[in-house]
């Protein structure tokens, strides 16, 4: 009897699925697999669905220019719907089942932290893309976003230094973000002859939608006879409510100025604006930039979006950023390989969209200039101040556990919280 008739249809059916398996992994070998891991639905949808579509464009364009090592880049998107413990969820799946080379995403520092875990434990990179509150430095994460020496110091460094403020009211989201940043910013004013009366931190739930007694309280702290302003680290679509609030409430910038971290382009799309016209936001991008770079992208995101009224805004600058890091590192490398990866990034140098250069350093962070702009009415920024590139600062100089931590992720040194005062690694963060 010839063997070829002796296969069984069992045998010969596993035979044909194991070929089949085969032939899908050489497909996927043809690809190479990017997460996006933004909120599409909740609280934050408002902020973060802007960043899953910018990611998709970059990764169309660059797929137009053939793509990454010969091969074409595949958006894997999921949406975590602005649930900190689903982020690590999500994280972990696009790693392990989906197998993808880098994931670029998260807006809140409480989802940042949901999946440090997760990308320290399976040796993956995550890219994140928005201001944050330093007293962090992973080997795992880019933090192409602001550190607080890159976007809230210097904000408070323009009000008392140009607008004259005495008194400071702190008014943001009750989480992670907005509570380290304002111990921050608290130190940091208090150093600079701030009493401690003179400033006022509050915290609102996400979400939250009845403004009218809390804008209240910012007049009435106002009315004391010093020069106010607001330092708002308010997220998401709490925005809204807030800002129609001060214009119910009749805050207008020239008495009481708020200067926001979180609000951009994107937020101000669904208010009117006219009353808010001359309040600011410190970023280290606006749409309103004048350069060619700017121009080219606003012109492609009009164009992959199908819609000439979508705005740009400064974390889409920090994905864009990043990407093109991530994109240059992996030509390097040859690889995508985490390690290679890691290994031929710190020092790449990508254009920003200012007409400038970004830089990732051994902390991790990159360099970026700070803007301050002017909320004009027809929803835009007038920039009124913008600084040469700074260095993003991890370990904050104003708090007395991380003034002698720095980070690089060089070797030998390796580390992410290294105490110049000890010489020693570790103690504190990642």
């Amino acid at each position: 009897m010839n063997l070829r008739t002796t296969i069984t249809g069992a045998a010969l059916g596993a035979i044909m699925a194991a070929s089949a398996t085969f032939s899908g992994a050489v497909a996927a070998d043809d690809t190479i697999k990017v997460g996006v891991l933004h909120s599409l639905s909740g609280t934050m949808a408002i902020s973060e669905t802007t960043l899953k579509d910018a990611m998709l464009m970059l990764i169309d364009e660059q797929n137009k220019k053939g793509g990454l090592l010969g091969k074409k880049l595949e958006a894997v998107v999921v949406d975590p719907a602005s649930d900190w413990p689903l982020f690590a969820e999500k994280a972990r799946e696009l790693i392990e089942k989906d197998k993808v080379a880098a994931v670029f995403g998260c807006w809140t520092s409480s989802s940042r932290k949901s999946v440090l875990p997760v990308f320290e434990e399976l040796n993956s990179l995550l890219f994140y893309p928005v201001q944050y509150e330093g007293e962090e430095s992973s080997r795992n994460i880019f933090y192409t976003g602001a550190a607080p020496n890159q976007q809230a110091i210097p904000a408070v460094d323009y009000l008392m230094n140009t607008e004259g403020v005495k008194r400071f009211v702190l008014e943001g989201t009750d989480y992670v973000y907005p509570r380290t940043t304002n111990k921050i910013l608290e130190a940091y004013l208090e150093s600079k002859g701030i009493p401690k009366e003179d400033i006022l931190v509050n915290y609102t739930p996400f979400g939250f939608s009845d403004w009218q007694t809390e804008v209240a309280k910012i007049k009435e702290f106002g009315s004391a006879g010093k020069k106010t302003a607001v330092v708002s680290t308010i997220n998401g679509d709490a925005n809204v409510p807030f800002y129609k609030e001060l214009g119910n409430q009749g805050v207008k910038a020239t008495d009481i100025p708020v200067v926001a971290f979180s609000v951009g382009e994107e937020e101000l799309a669904g208010l009117d604006t006219k009353p808010l016209v001359g309040h600011l936001a410190a970023w280290n991008y606006f749409e309103s930039v004048e350069s060619p770079a700017n121009k080219k992208f606003i012109k492609e995101w009009h164009a992959f979006t199908k819609n000439d009224k979508r705005v740009t805004n400064d974390p889409m600058e920090a994905a864009y950023i990043g990407f093109n890091a991530w994109v240059k590192a992996v030509q390097a490398a040859g690889t995508t390989n985490t390690d290679a990866v890691l290994d031929n990034i710190i020092g790449v140098t990508v254009p920003n969209l200012s007409g400038g250069y970004a830089t990732v350093m051994p902390n991790h962070h990159i360099t970026k200039p700070v803007l301050i702009g002017e909320i004009q009415a027809d929803g835009q920024f007038e920039i009124v101040q913008q600084t040469p590139a700074v260095v993003g600062d991890e370990w904050s100089d104003y708090l007395p556990d991380s003034k002698d931590l720095i980070s690089d992720w060089r070797k030998p040194l390796n580390c992410g919280n290294f105490n110049v005062a000890t010489g020693k690694c570790g103690g504190k963060g990642s």
